[in-house]
């Protein structure tokens, strides 16, 4: 057994690896290749640690906690990792391994155009950032180290800089997390006012002293500034810009990752710290989950930008995550025990399953786009015959991606599923509607994941190539297939090994104190998993072995078939014209139909630009453009109005701007009697 003394010393070793690389690849900066190999070496070092210390925590619970005390009472720091915490380092130290070893070949076609120096400084100061945020046991500690992620991560996304739509992205993402912040930092000003500390042990311990009123506030606050950083609908209009823009290295840790922070800390609050929630809470973020999963993926359907489109998905996922543990907190208000453990588990367990498919899915556009130059996926086609591997590597994560079995996608939702059906069954018609809708959203969220990743797939890798750069594309290095080979790999051993996981993570919810372990929702045991109530039940080697024989069956019945068949091998038939990749089915024309089945949702446009040989006689064209899209109905209906209202709000204000200083003296005089009187009461 190893003591905590030296699981705090691996810890601490983490930090100080990702301290030291980010320190190096600064001092190293005019080397690009001296930089490079700093930075992501000690960025793989650190995530190892990670990735012990957590193991440490989450298998042989070794919890421990550590305080660096300082006369100052700002820079005294509280660090505690329970299973948890742990448990979201892990995430982050796993997908950190695999996108730092990726980075290794990855980041050298930035070689002379950025400085490598400041992107390894930066992406080192943010694994340290996330690290910490899922440590810190302290509001005002908790709020410095936030900020370290956030702007750490904003320097990310403007990296390449001379891209105007990456630093118009960055800014946006600025702005938005900033607003988050704002309300995290108000809803913890009335947890300090109300427990008179700023400890989370204190915090949760007293409690009992804030009105429920005042906690409904908090809820209200946090959930809009976490749900701000995770990208619920409609918080999250920076995430489809900001998570393309950065290199995509970084892409699969802000989406796979860093926006799980802001449901690691609902869960903190609102599960590790709060009393029974009323049923209300469970209710709303069950339909925030529902309207992001379902909306998410629509708008994926209608990107024809790679990485876009899995920055929309980012969002849909959470969505899924949001309506476990929703559900979770319902069953919990109603003191349904088993349900409440099996929603929360559902929930976390989908989060580590999305962290490593969404991560697969970035690294491998991250490579098509390197060797291509375009996001646009309108460019791409026939890119299996140049890029074999990189494409098993991604078909693998858009199997996971749409939960398709065996990969680990189809488990976590699968316990999602049961815990929306068993809310349905066991709950009185007030609270049952929302589970209804949960279970409606999420079908329909299956669905067109699956016909969004079949037009992604089959117009990146299939087909004619529809670009003159695709002909030169070349397979990604070494260390790029290790990077995304690993986490294709991953997606099977956890599918496989769901059950044992599920028991991990039954061990992480059971040691936030909050539920009560009398009964299990569920037994985990020989690769199965079997509900309580023998509603349902899972076999992972059973359903393997199922598609192993339906793929033989096939395969052996097609044989027989056309075993007295002589192949010929001749041109394809063209009716009489010369095959181009003008006549395949593009991104566009896959998904129009679904644009236009949920119009009402998404507004589709049209815009047509014609163009006549003369400009005075309209009959002769000389070329015709017809432009499809969607309008952003978050802007039209939620972020324009908000804005002529603060617009006309600061028209009326500056009028208290005359200039005159005897006005300016007064508003002085009045706002310290203000803020004498709140010092009195």
């Amino acid at each position: 057994m190893i003591d905590l003394l030296t699981t705090t010393n691996i810890f601490l070793f983490m930090l100080a690896s990702w301290l030291v690389g980010a320190l190096g690849s600064l001092i190293f900066c005019k080397n690009d290749s001296l930089a490079k190999k700093w930075g992501s070496s000690f960025a793989i070092l650190g995530s190892i640690a990670g990735i012990i210390c957590s193991y440490l925590v989450l298998v042989q619970n070794s919890v421990f906690s550590f305080y660096i005390y300082s006369s100052f009472p700002l820079l005294s720091f509280s660090f505690f990792i329970d299973k948890l915490s742990a448990f979201f380092i892990f995430i982050i130290s796993l997908i950190a391994l695999f996108s730092s070893i990726y980075s290794f070949g990855y980041v050298k076609h930035f070689y002379k155009k950025y400085n490598i120096g400041y992107l390894g400084f930066f992406y080192n100061i943010f694994l340290a950032g996330m690290v910490m945020v899922a440590s810190a046991h302290n509001l005002l500690f908790f709020l410095i180290v936030w900020e370290i992620m956030s702007l750490s991560s904003y320097f990310l996304v403007i990296f390449e800089n001379k891209e105007k739509e990456n630093i118009k992205a960055g800014s946006l993402y600025f702005i938005m997390t900033h607003i988050g912040t704002a309300f995290i930092i108000v809803s913890f000003l009335l947890l300090y006012k109300g427990t008179g500390s700023m400890d989370f042990s204190i915090i949760k311990n007293n409690i009992g002293m804030i009105s429920p009123f005042i906690r409904n506030i908090i809820f209200i606050l946090s959930i809009i500034g976490f749900g701000t950083k995770a990208g619920i609908i409609p918080l999250h209009i920076w995430l489809p810009s900001a998570h393309p823009a950065a290199p995509s290295h970084v892409s699969s840790l802000m989406s796979g990752v860093m926006i799980k922070t802001g449901i690691y800390m609902i869960i903190r609050i609102f599960i590790g710290i709060m009393p029974i929630p009323p049923v209300w809470w469970g209710v709303v973020i069950i339909i925030l989950g529902s309207i992001s999963s379902l909306f998410g993926v629509l708008y994926a359907l209608t990107e024809h930008d790679i990485k876009k489109l899995l920055a929309y998905h980012s969002i849909e996922n959470i969505g899924i995550i949001l309506i476990g543990l929703g559900s979770s907190m319902v069953f919990w208000s109603l003191n349904i025990m088993p349900l409440a453990i099996l929603g929360l588990i559902a929930s976390l367990f989908h989060t580590l399953n999305h962290a490593v498919f969404k991560s697969l899915l970035f690294l491998g556009a991250g490579s098509v786009v390197s060797e291509t130059g375009t996001r646009n996926m309108e460019e791409y086609g026939g890119l299996i015959k140049y890029m074999p591997q990189t494409a098993l590597f991604f078909l693998v994560g858009s199997m996971a991606i749409s939960a398709l079995p065996p990969f680990n996608g189809f488990f976590s939702e699968w316990m999602t599923f049961q815990s929306l059906f068993a809310g349905i069954g066991a709950l009185s018609v007030s609270a049952r509607w929302a589970f209804v809708f949960g279970a409606g959203s999420l079908v329909f969220t299956g669905g067109l994941a699956v016909m969004c990743f079949v037009k992604v797939f089959g117009s990146i890798f299939l087909a004619r190539p529809r670009s003159e750069k695709i002909k030169e594309a070349k397979e990604s290095s070494l260390s790029l297939h290790i990077g995304m080979g690993c986490l294709a790999f991953l997606t099977l051993f956890i599918g496989f090994f769901a059950s044992k996981i599920s028991n991990i993570i039954s061990g992480v919810v059971k040691n936030l104190g909050s539920f009560s372990f009398s009964e299990m929702p569920f037994s985990a045991s020989n690769f199965s998993i079997r509900m309580s109530d023998g509603f349902s039940s899972l076999s992972m080697p059973l359903i393997l072995i199922s598609l192993v024989l339906v793929f033989l069956v096939s395969y052996i019945i097609f044989s027989i078939i056309t075993r007295n068949n002589k192949v010929k091998t001749g041109t394809t038939w063209d009716c009489g014209t010369t095959l181009t990749s003008r006549m395949e089915i593009t991104a566009t024309g896959f998904s129009r139909s679904i644009i236009s089945i949920f119009s009402g949702i998404l507004k589709p446009t049209k815009q047509i630009d014609v163009k006549y040989q003369d400009e005075n006689i309209k009959y002769f064209q000389k070329s015709k453009t017809v432009e499809l899209g969607v309008r952003n109905i978050y802007q039209i209906y939620f972020y324009r109005p908000i804005k002529i209202f603060f617009i006309r709000i600061s028209d009326k204000v500056k009028k208290v701007q005359g200039g005159n200083i005897n006005a300016y003296i007064l508003y002085i005089f009045l706002m310290l009697l203000l803020v004498l009187f709140i010092s009195i009461m």
